[in-house]
Order: C-alpha cells, then structure tokens, then sequence
C-alpha cells in the first residue's frame, strides 16, 4: 500500500467497542486493516450488481451420491458451462455424502445461473453461492 491516506471517523462507544471485539475475534492486528476489508466486501458487493462484469464465485453443494442418477447430472451441467466452470473438488463426507466445491468465473449473471442451476438440482440437500471478485479493480 505505497499511497495510503489518513481520515477519521465518529462513532459512538459502545459500538466501537464491539466493532474492537470482533475483529479481535477475527484476528486482525489493527482497525485500519478491518476497516479496508470492509470496504473491499462492499465493494465486491456492488460489482456483483453490475450482471455483465466478470466475477469470480464458488459454490458448495453437498448430497447423497446414492441419489439416482444426480452425480450424472451434476457432472453434465458442469460440462455443459465447461467455459465458466474452471474447477471442481469432490470430497466424500462419509458412506454416503459427498460435498463439491465449484470455481466459475465469467458474467455475473451467467455465474448466478449456473449457481441456481447446480444448487437446484434434485438431491441436493444443501447449497451456497459465495460471491468474491477477479481482484483487478480492488485497491
């Protein structure tokens, strides 16, 4: 961070002291740091707003392998947006349960889709899309 710049903020006591708890709880070194993070959250927010920016986004998904035919499906709609998806961890939870992480990276709402898509799938049990950004236009 070679040009940084200095400004001050008023807030009321009480909540800086629990803002302080809990980045104390996240392990930050200082307020500055919580504080950027913050604005980049926001920031990766607004451009997920903007549908036709490339982000970047993983989604977990986890279900009963022994479900008819949903591995298959899963494995064809990931074939089937090969472009956006760029990668995919399958882990066994147990005897039964399997847990996929997938990376896709392109157009805000082509992810969105793809996400929505995956997510519900018959047989899924439980899914989630977790937005974050290329990083290029973050400072």
């Amino acid at each position: 961070m070679a040009d940084l710049t200095r400004f001050g903020i008023s807030i009321d006591a009480r909540l800086l002291e629990q803002f302080d708890q809990l980045i104390d709880g996240k392990g930050y070194s200082n307020r500055s740091e919580a504080i950027r993070d913050l604005i980049r959250g926001a920031l990766v927010e607004q451009q997920w707003g903007d549908l036709a920016r490339e982000i970047v986004a993983t989604v977990t998904l986890v279900y009963d392998h022994h479900t008819r035919d949903l591995a298959d499906k899963l494995t064809e709609h990931q074939h089937s947006h090969h472009q956006e998806i760029i990668s995919t961890l399958h882990i066994h939870l147990d005897t039964h349960h399997c847990l996929e992480v997938v990376v896709i990276k392109g157009p805000a709402d082509r992810v969105r889709r793809i996400a929505d898509e995956l997510i519900g799938t018959k047989g899924v049990k439980h899914g989630k899309l977790v937005a974050t950004t290329t990083g290029r236009d973050l400072g």
